[in-house]
């Protein structure tokens, strides 16, 4: 099958794929620290891995799609005391996802799935608030499946459901999948667990930063223990969360 990689793609390219298909789906990660054995682009590889999966999926099924360039910044305030983390304001996040779901709408692509990695709670509230606003508006339908919900974490790991799920076994798992040329293997083998549960730290002590949530390094879990055959199969339930979003969203546009 052929990827349509839209920025690889030709403008008339571009109008060809819209005039077949309404959908495309829009990696989002961040750039930001995940431990000393992985690249700060982490969460960008797990969305663009998912998206290159879930149109593969989509198209055994005689569904194309575009697949938008990543959204390399977000909302990244808990890694800003490691270097190299770039962070932006929610309201700017908010305004950018509406303003390229507003861009891709009016070329065609009305049936938008984010495929977003970088979790943390304000980043996400960012994305679901321009999601809304550009389907309440009638413009186009935005879909944002959320990893945390019940009937996606279901499906996937231990760790990621204890909630040490920042540049662990989870995190590692997929970027050994995808680009193992970027793994630290010598730092990730050396490495100890850190069991955490982050998002407890986050709702229920406050913290604010990974530091404070008792992360020196800003890995949570066990990254000793990942392996590309654990990425492989977290990327088949990222790509089939994405795929079936993607048909939920055409299904409702008939």
């Amino acid at each position: 099958m052929t990827l349509h990689l839209l920025a690889d793609m030709t403008w008339p390219e571009a109008a060809e794929l819209a005039r077949r298909t309404p959908l495309a789906l829009a990696p989002t990660g961040a750039t930001e620290a995940h431990g000393p054995h992985l690249p700060l682009q982490t969460d960008v590889i797990i969305a663009q891995g998912s998206c290159r999966r879930a149109a593969e999926l989509l198209a055994a099924e005689g569904i194309e799609c575009a697949i938008a360039p990543p959204f390399y910044y977000g909302v990244t305030n808990f890694g800003m005391p490691f270097a190299g983390t770039v962070t932006i304001p929610d309201d700017t996040l908010t305004q950018l996802v509406v303003a390229v779901c507003d861009s891709l709408a009016a070329h065609g692509f009305t049936r938008i799935v984010f495929s977003n990695h970088h979790l943390e709670p304000a980043h996400f509230a960012a994305i679901k608030e321009g999601a809304r606003r550009v389907t309440e508006s009638g413009r186009a339908r935005v879909g944002v499946p959320d990893v945390r919900e019940a009937r996606w974490a279901a499906t996937l790991t231990d760790e990621f459901r204890a909630g040490s799920r920042h540049a662990g076994s989870y995190e590692t798992s997929l970027v050994m999948a995808d680009r193992p040329d970027l793994v630290r293997e010598e730092k990730r083998r050396s490495l100890p667990p850190v069991w955490i549960d982050l998002p407890d730290r986050i709702r229920n002590h406050g913290a604010r930063t990974f530091r404070e949530a008792g992360s020196e390094q800003a890995y949570f879990g066990d990254p000793a223990r990942a392996s590309a055959e654990e990425g492989e199969a977290i990327f088949a339930a990222l790509a089939r969360m994405i795929a079936v979003t993607a048909k939920e969203l055409l299904i409702e546009g008939r």
